[in-house]
């Protein structure tokens, strides 16, 4: 195999903190002297790792915080740069073989912009998109010698309710899919009556598929709604936190507790929290 191609010049003087972080990571993985943990990992061990940091990285987003995000993206580049050194390490690729390959895939993609293809309106565009990364799925498959299915390369280990999202959209490009959130709704409605069902009879192994396949409708309708159903339930999540931190809060004022009070009081103030915020988003 021939030796990885190395990283371009820095078009300045000074040392690309880049570079410094590539011979950082070579540093940390060399087996003399460098650091047992890091040396101790895998690609299974470090993914995990991986998807927290991109997490992490929303989360900044979703904050507004910029300086956090600079600080969780570095974190997010060591992840690449990990990866990197030790698929290196393999022989495999390297850090420059990675960007390479996505630069050859963003040109690719974008014909209107680094060729002369034009397109009429923004929907034509997201169509040539996804007649592209088909086009190259195809290819990968032809590599593997198969046939090349439809969901084939939506990965597994997304979040279930992005790759629901996902796996129906795909499904809907070849017309696998409801006319109208009007039967995405009625099947919702079917779905948590067969959950009804199997909680009344006590079966929690057929509870479980039944929430599933509710869950999985929900994703349907995110889709339908377009709305990402990970983006409203972090929403949500944070709305729920922001109204108990009032409960918590208001019981405070009286040297007390949660836990030393009772359902009815809490949804008293779980109401009044509510009512608070709306008084304060018709203010603003």
């Amino acid at each position: 195999m021939s030796q990885p191609s190395p990283l371009p010049t820095p078009p300045h003087d000074a040392r690309h903190p880049l570079f410094t972080l590539v011979e950082i990571m070579a540093r940390l993985r060399d087996p003399d002297g460098g650091c047992p943990w890091d040396l101790e990992q895998t690609f299974a061990t470090v993914a995990p790792y991986t998807v927290e940091e991109a997490y992490e990285v929303a989360d900044a987003i979703e904050r507004g915080d910029l300086a956090d995000l600079k600080e969780e993206l570095g974190d997010l580049l060591l992840q690449v740069v990990f990866h990197s050194r030790m698929a290196e390490e393999q022989g495999a690729f390297d850090l420059a073989g990675v960007a390479a390959a996505i630069n050859d895939k963003m040109v690719r993609r974008h014909p209107h912009v680094f060729g002369d293809h034009a397109y009429e309106d923004q929907a034509a565009q997201t169509a040539g998109w996804e007649a592209l990364k088909a086009q190259e799925r195809q290819a990968k498959a032809q590599k593997s010698e198969r046939a090349a299915g439809v969901l084939d390369d939506v990965p597994a280990g997304l979040p279930a309710l992005t790759r629901a999202v996902k796996l129906t959209k795909r499904a809907a490009r070849v017309g696998f899919d409801w006319p109208s959130t009007d039967e995405v709704l009625d099947k919702l409605a079917e779905e948590i009556a067969e959950l009804k069902v199997e909680i009344a009879a006590g079966d929690r192994a057929k509870a479980r598929e039944e929430l599933g396949d509710l869950l999985f409708v929900v994703a349907n309708l995110a889709r339908k709604l377009e709305v990402e159903p990970e983006d409203a339930l972090r929403a949500t999540n944070a709305k729920f936190v922001r109204r108990f931190a009032f409960i918590e809060a208001q019981l405070a004022k009286d040297g007390r507790t949660p836990d030393q009070s009772d359902l009815a009081e809490m949804d008293q103030l779980w109401d009044a929290a509510k009512a608070a915020e709306k008084t304060l988003n018709t203010k603003s």
